[in-house]
């Protein structure tokens, strides 16, 4: 009895006696009813995009299917439940195909897509970079929704990029010599492969392996191809009288390295992101390899007419956007621009100090007459008017002393030594763009609208940096990263539909 006793309270530290805990059985198995259609609530989120995937024009995905009725073969994906995946996943922070494929085993959102089926990570893999085209009128046709609610105006659109990491580390970047070396070797190890005195391997193995060498093959190649487009470009950089040669990754050779936000260097792609001011739908986004925001507006209004059919009445930027050339660009297409003034850059004597001009001689000891159009110089003598040039914002007026009056001017070797022409002189003027710009900008309405734009530009870059965790691109190229950001900003604007209208529209029926 007493070896029973002790028995029964092994199980029960407190030692209360006679205690009775419902056992878990994980060793069994169990064959239940699931009704599919209860797996999420009817507020649930992936019923939203279900159906708004149901409601667009999805013809050019289903014109790539090669399954048709009467034939024989296995019938393909809805490339509705393929989109309704990737957009779902996305707003989870999810870009992983296999990660996607493993949900479906489990998780009710993914069942309810596809039916309690699995879908192969393969299949998702191929559809996501596979329907370039399609994708853009997807695209363009859920602006279209979004317009129709009233969402897009285009009144005022804010732009702004961000940097976002490539699927490239910093010691993927090698020079010219390391490239050829690892491409080499690569080709090396494909013939060895036919070698009989190899290793013998598994057929499923040595594919695998001839594949993964054939890919690093043509990453190798296009790293050279880029490093010589590079090169060209460039020619030879100079840095403290070093010539620095240039490198590229061979992994992604089409990714460079950037500075970004918080001050590290790291292989990156610059995402330009267009973003309407009225409900923050964005309704442009391209993808550069340019660390510089320099020269990027006027591609992005583009881009907006194109997906729109119309150009935004008013464009608001920062930083480096409103260059002298945008601000002719955009007076040029009536469209108003509110950003920051261009920065003005110091007058540089170094030119005139290697050529040998005193200081007493630069162009400030120059004075210039309006009533003539000309200036005189420190000696009394006139310069003329001889040229005029557009430059940026600028027009380029250059004025021109005689040759014979600096011949016997005795200040020639101090003012313009060895010229065989008289002393010229460059005046820059602004346009009459670049003056109404400058003026616009100084009132209080114009900084008002720009102090908005960090609320507004800068809010979708933050939601799928920090929502969809899409700080670095799972894919390669620049071609795929554009696909990738398409669908990051496909989902963030689906995102605000279910906001702004979906779930309003839900409650009201309720």
């Amino acid at each position: 009895m007493q070896n029973d006793k002790s028995l029964e309270s092994s199980g029960n530290p407190d030692g209360q006696d006679r205690v009775r805990c419902k056992p878990v059985q994980r060793r069994q198995l169990l064959l239940r009813t699931v009704d599919v259609e209860k797996l999420v609530g009817p507020g649930h989120a992936v019923r939203a995009i279900w159906e708004l995937a149901g409601k667009l024009d999805l013809k050019a995905f289903y014109a790539e299917i090669g399954a048709l009725e009467g034939e024989a073969g296995r019938p393909a994906w809805d490339p509705q439940v393929l989109i309704s995946l990737w957009i779902y996943a996305y707003k989870d922070g999810i870009g992983s195909a296999r990660e996607i494929a493993r949900r479906c085993q489990y998780h009710p959102a993914y069942q309810w897509l596809t039916g309690m089926e699995v879908v192969n990570y393969h299949t998702l893999a191929d559809f996501r970079i596979a329907h370039q085209e399609a994708l853009d009128g997807f695209f363009i046709e859920v602006l279209g929704v979004l317009s129709h609610q009233g969402l897009i105006t285009l009144r005022r659109v804010m732009h702004d990029g961000t940097k976002i990491k490539a699927a490239a580390s910093d010691q993927s970047f090698h020079r010219k010599a390391t490239l050829e070396d690892h491409l080499k070797q690569a080709e090396e190890q494909l013939q060895a492969m036919g070698d009989p005195r190899s290793e013998p391997l598994s057929q499923r193995t040595a594919k695998a392996h001839k594949r993964a060498l054939c890919e690093k093959q043509r990453r190798l190649k296009q790293a050279l191809k880029e490093l010589a487009e590079l090169e060209q470009s460039r020619s030879k950089e100079k840095t403290k009288g070093k010539e620095k040669q240039l490198r590229v990754s061979s992994t992604d050779p089409q990714a460079r390295v950037m500075l970004g936000a918080k001050g590290g260097y790291a292989p990156s792609y610059n995402v330009q992101i267009s973003t309407d001011a009225t409900a923050k739908i964005i309704v442009g986004v391209g993808v550069t390899q340019s660390s510089s925001d320099v020269g990027e507006l006027e591609p992005a209004v583009k881009r907006i007419e194109e997906n729109l059919g119309q150009k935004p009445e008013q464009m608001v930027a920062d930083g480096a956007y409103p260059t002298h050339d945008a601000i002719e660009a955009m007076a040029e297409q009536e469209i108003e621009l509110i950003g920051p003034l261009p920065n003005r850059k110091k007058p540089s004597w170094d030119v005139l100090e290697r050529h040998g001009v005193s200081p007493e001689f630069y162009p400030q000891a120059f004075s210039y007459d309006p009533s003539t159009d000309g200036y005189r110089c420190p000696a009394g003598k006139r310069l003329s008017f001889e040229t005029e040039e557009r430059q940026g914002g600028c027009v380029k007026r250059r004025y021109r002393a005689r040759r014979a009056d600096c011949r016997s001017c005795p200040f020639q070797a101090r003012c313009c030594p060895g010229t065989k022409k008289g002393r010229s002189l460059v005046r820059m003027e602004k346009t009459a763009h670049q003056v109404a710009f400058e003026a616009k900008m100084q009132t209080a309405e114009a900084q008002q609208i720009y102090k908005e734009r960090a609320g507004v530009a800068e809010f979708p870059n933050a939601w799928i940096k920090e929502k969809m965790g899409l700080r670095q691109f799972h894919l390669r190229g620049l071609v795929k990263v554009r696909l990738e950001a398409l669908w990051a900003c496909l989902t963030y604007n689906i995102c605000q539909w279910i906001r702004l209208c979906w779930k309003p529209k839900l409650l009201a029926e309720a």
